[in-house]
């Protein structure tokens, strides 16, 4: 079955579903055991044709690759842009990379002096400039948050500061003088937090020449790397960690508190004009997959769902006309938890530190016939503007332990 035919599916199961919940509630709005067993199939259903299509999607996006030519059309004479072009060194050149992955093989006992080029100072080697694009890449494939925040890249290890605060223009009288008295100016300092993770490869597959390590362990470690830091980027406290959105100091602002310990429909639309008009725009909603199947149940005073899933090819499932996306690393629905956030990403600020580096991880795991390597980074992220983020945060219980000596 195609993309469009699974969508299209999808599509009429969920009205469906609607109708079915319409003809099957009794006077109380609930469904008896037999109709909720038969609605609980059809959203078993749901979700494989949701995950078929993701996987479908995923695919066309691999084959599109694949598809793009890998010769470059000649546009200069022969060999001219071989003799024009400036030779590569250090981490840019073949010749590192080569010496570095022969390295790895060696379980570095095989060290090139080619290597002394991208020695890291706190230990191990720096990654090929090609190999670390290719780890970056793969961090923005499975990060939210790299796909849409604001990532700089600096080259030293001191702190730095950025500005927190879009610049203020001001009014003022021809030929008077220049006045910013409305102006106001902050600044956030971006620190550099060491992330490291490691991976651990068998002897065999190690010595094996047909094994593509590179590919391996960019896969494996760009994973880790990636879960690791979405984490720290939604839950992080700033010790030790990136700041995340949902710290109580620094984090996005709180834009509703449910009255209850479950979310209406009012609740998140009243979440969406919490945030200013110029931070909708390109605003989306970011919750855990367990809120979402909650949320997907709510309808506006019309009667019509407020999640409407996607149509098109491409394009994410959208909540009051604006995209959601889920992530394992957001709170669930409790008491006092920020369970929604809605708002504008790209204020939250990325600072990725230095050149991500290897190293060994000597005799560790050697009794059991494999070797481990270590790849390390260091990242700092915080949100530089608060109010471009706002978040749903579930009511604190008011249930209350009866006192000793007191009667229940």
């Amino acid at each position: 079955m195609s993309l469009n035919e699974l969508i299209n599916k999808r599509k009429k199961l969920l009205e469906t579903m609607d109708g079915f919940l319409e003809t099957h509630k009794n006077a109380n709005g609930t469904l008896s055991k037999e109709d909720d067993e038969v609605y609980s199939g059809m959203e078993k259903e749901f979700d494989e044709l949701t995950a078929s299509i993701s996987r479908l999607q995923r695919r066309e996006e691999i084959e599109k690759e694949m598809n793009k030519p890998i010769n470059k059309p000649l546009t200069s004479k022969p060999m001219s842009e071989t003799l024009d072009s400036k030779p590569t060194h250090g981490r840019a050149s073949a010749e590192y990379k080569k010496a570095l992955f022969e390295a790895l093989r060696s379980n570095f006992r095989k060290i090139s002096n080619i290597l002394s080029e991208g020695t890291d100072a706190n230990g191990g080697y720096l990654v090929p400039e090609e190999t670390d694009a290719k780890i970056v890449q793969k961090l923005e494939e499975e990060n939210i948050f790299r796909q849409f925040a604001n990532v700089i890249t600096t080259s030293g290890d001191h702190k730095i500061n950025i500005g927190a605060t879009d610049p203020a223009a001001a009014w003022i009288e021809e030929g008077g003088s220049l006045s910013f008295g409305d102006a106001t100016f902050s600044q956030v300092l971006l620190d550099a937090h060491k992330l490291h993770v490691a991976v651990k490869v068998t002897d065999e597959l190690l010595y094996d020449s047909a094994f593509d390590l590179e590919t391996y362990l960019i896969e494996k470690f760009a994973k880790a790397l990636s879960n690791s830091e979405e984490d720290a980027y939604i839950n992080g406290d700033g010790v030790g960690k990136p700041l995340g959105i949902l710290a109580n100091k620094g984090g996005a602002e709180v834009g509703v508190v449910t009255a209850s310990e479950k979310i209406t429909a009012d609740e998140i639309l009243n979440l969406v004009y919490s945030l200013k008009r110029p931070y909708r725009k390109n605003a989306f909603f970011i919750c855990n997959d367990n809120t979402l199947l909650a949320i997907r149940k709510l309808k506006d005073l019309n009667g019509n769902y407020l999640w409407q899933p996607s149509t098109k090819e491409g394009e994410p499932d959208r909540l009051l006309g604006y995209p959601v996306r889920t992530t394992a690393y957001f709170p669930t629905i409790g008491a006092g938890k920020k369970v929604l956030a809605f708002g504008d990403y790209s204020y939250y600020t990325i600072g990725d530190r230095g050149i991500r580096s290897f190293d060994q991880l000597k005799e560790l795991f050697a009794g059991n016939g494999m070797v481990a390597f270590l790849a390390k980074e260091r990242v700092d992220g915080k949100l530089v503007l608060p109010e471009a983020i706002k978040v749903l945060q579930i009511k604190e219980s008011t249930t209350t332990e009866p006192e000793e000596g007191t009667e229940e």
